[in-house]
């Protein structure tokens, strides 16, 4: 049972854990290194007195942030606590140090350990990007590297929802937008981490006056000086911390993608390697700040920290170690992590805490923040659904088909078969029609086989949603007579139903105004062989209320003819499909954008389920 209580006038704590030491002391409270009793996982406890209403609500608000991420690259909240004695937020403790504290004792990293970090720092904001979060605080002092060379994202003291916020942040990495008060956009973190990622690679910040006014306006108005970058490394700096928001990568995730074939193309498929290595001998240097002491790791190696895993709190006043310093917020990160797209890729060793006697007061995207409030024990989690795709390669006959690696998703490991087998109906649905439609076909083949199969991406895999997108393939007769198109399924793992149109968008946006504002924050992606531009495709260039609906009567005497335009849910972005039938290119084409930058526009109950597990690396 966690409960607040004070004892001969000492500072109140939770009952549950037992404190180890003060890690930080400050004018609002303090923070702790302690453990929970029942199952021994160290923890990072900020507490704040009662008092300061405004420090609380800030506390809160921070959870809250907090409580929507469950990310290997962001320091992990267990729980938000809030009484008549003050309030307190409860994390994981991350065994390592502070990126400020690397940088300090070793100026300058190798450009393979500097990737490193701002690839991992980038995952982080990325998890946070998709679902409407922006940190405005990226800086070193922010950032805790371990003993195995990888990072985490601390404190979202001063975090906002996209489009929120005003002046706030770290004057030396703040984007120009920040200075000038203007809304907090996914782009204004990239702004931040290409800061230190310059700083990481040349010893340096990009503007070095103490002067407020003088860096303020070198923010706004002064060209960054790259001559000591390295040079492939030039361009990524330059694009990250261009002063218009609209010339940077739209988010963390799309960097991400960018630092990884400039990474590859510069320094060879090892870089990252290479790079945890450096930076985990880096790391273990400074084991002496390390809140819970040196890890019996082997730099660069992958390695699970244990129960006590990951994670960290900033506070005011707060040692240099993973447990770390910085602003008014504080955090906390999942256990062991694999590196790699290759290494950074694969988040594992996840520690678990059980906590009884709390009881939830304000749900959020991401999860739920908890408060003492009585004895009850909060609600078992949900049981997660494991998603696999799985291939169809069979002959039927009469007439004779073949179906050629026609690959769907399947979900496994519910509670209830029935609802199961619901999800995996709709999931496997367009797989199903392509091949009624081939069975329906009145062509006359002469004995040759029919041939079907598909094109299958899938997007988010829980714990909420599925999404997977088709493109069909077919030779009806062995003759290239184009594909008969395509669709997208969504399906809600709670319902086992289908979202449509109207179930994932405002009703608003649903309208000819709506729509032109979708369009303008949509971008098609990179086209490939074949490919045509969406101007080419569409008669007057816009996208119309009708590509959005399904309708009767589909080629081939099929019942059902999917929506032309479909939202589909990936881990880093949000994007819509043209998938349509004919021989000309247009049928097959894909438009993204940040969670971020779409959020006003889908209703609330779709943006709170986007995306509870992120995962930005590429697949």
């Amino acid at each position: 049972m966690i409960e607040e209580r004070r004892e001969h006038g000492m500072e109140w704590r939770l009952t549950g854990f037992t404190e180890d030491r003060e890690l930080g002391r400050g004018a609002q409270g303090r923070v702790v290194l302690a453990h929970h009793d029942e199952s021994g996982t160290p923890v990072a406890i900020k507490y704040l007195a009662g008092g300061d209403t405004a420090a609380v609500a800030g506390l809160r608000a921070e959870a809250q942030m907090l409580g929507r991420l469950t990310s290997p690259y962001v320091a992990r909240l267990f729980q938000f606590v809030e009484g008549e004695q003050g309030a307190a937020i409860v994390m994981e403790a991350v065994n390592g140090v502070s990126l400020k504290e690397v940088l300090l004792e070793h100026g300058a990293l190798t450009p393979e350990a500097a990737l490193i970090v701002l690839k991992g720092s980038l995952l982080g904001l990325a998890a946070a990007h998709a679902v409407g979060v922006v940190h405005r605080d990226y800086k070193p002092a922010n950032v805790v590297v371990r003993s195995d060379g990888l990072s985490k994202l601390v404190d979202f003291g001063v975090a906002v929802l996209a489009g929120e916020g005003s002046f706030a942040g770290t004057p030396v990495y703040m984007a120009p937008e920040q200075w000038r008060g203007e809304p907090a956009t996914p782009a204004t973190d990239v702004y931040a981490a290409t800061c230190v990622f310059l700083e990481c690679v040349t010893g340096r910040r990009p503007f070095t006056t103490s002067e407020r006014a003088v860096l303020m306006n070198q923010h706004l108005s002064a060209a960054v000086e790259v001559q000591d970058v390295p040079e492939p490394l030039r361009t990524l700096v330059l694009q990250g911390m261009a002063k218009d928001p609209g010339e940077r990568p739209p988010g963390a995730a799309a960097f991400v993608t960018w630092l990884e074939s400039t990474a590859v193309g510069a320094y060879g498929s090892d870089w990252e390697q290479r790079g945890v290595r450096a930076l985990a001998t880096a790391a273990v240097a400074l084991a002496a700040l390390f809140p819970l002491g040196a890890l019996a790791v082997t730099p660069g190696a992958s390695a699970a920290a244990g129960a006590g895993g990951a994670g960290a709190v900033g506070a005011s006043g707060a040692g240099a170690g993973g447990a770390g310093a910085g602003g008014a917020g504080s955090g906390a990160g999942t256990a062991g992590t694999a590196v790699g797209k290759g290494f950074l890729a694969t988040a594992a060793g996840k520690g678990t805490m059980a906590v009884a006697g709390t009881a939830v007061v304000a749900a959020t995207a991401g999860g739920a923040v908890y408060a003492v409030q009585d004895h009850k024990s909060p609600p078992p989690p949900a049981r997660v659904a494991v998603v696999k795709l799985v291939s169809d390669n069979r002959t039927l006959t009469n007439p004779a088909i073949q179906i050629q690696n026609a690959q769907y998703p399947m979900v496994s490991g519910l509670k209830n078969p029935a609802l199961e087998r619901r999800i995996n109906t709709e999931l496997r649905g367009p797989l199903d029609r392509l091949i009624a439609m081939a069975k329906g076909s009145d062509a006359n083949c002469q004995g040759k086989p029919i041939k079907v199969g598909t094109e299958t991406r899938l997007g988010l895999r829980g714990p909420r949603l599925v999404s997977v997108r088709y493109f069909m393939l077919s030779d009806w007769c062995q003759q290239a007579d184009g594909s008969p198109g395509g669709e997208v399924v969504t399906v809600d793992l709670r319902t086992g139903r289908r979202l449509t149109a109207a179930d994932v968008f405002l009703p608003g946006t649903l309208t000819a105004g709506g729509l032109a504002r979708l369009q303008t924050l949509m971008k098609q992606h990179p086209f490939q062989e074949g490919q045509r531009q969406w101007t080419d495709c569409s008669p007057d260039g816009r996208f119309e209320l009708a590509d959005f609906s399904p309708r009767k009567g589909g080629i081939g005497g099929a019942e059902y003819d999917p929506p032309r335009l479909s939202a589909f849910f990936t881990s880093g972005e949000f994007q819509l499909s043209y998938l349509a039938a004919g021989s000309d290119g247009c049928g097959d084409l894909d438009f993204g954008a940040s969670y971020a930058s779409v959020r006003a526009l889908l209703k609330p109950e779709i943006a709170a389920m986007l995306p509870k597990t992120p995962s930005p690396a590429r697949s």
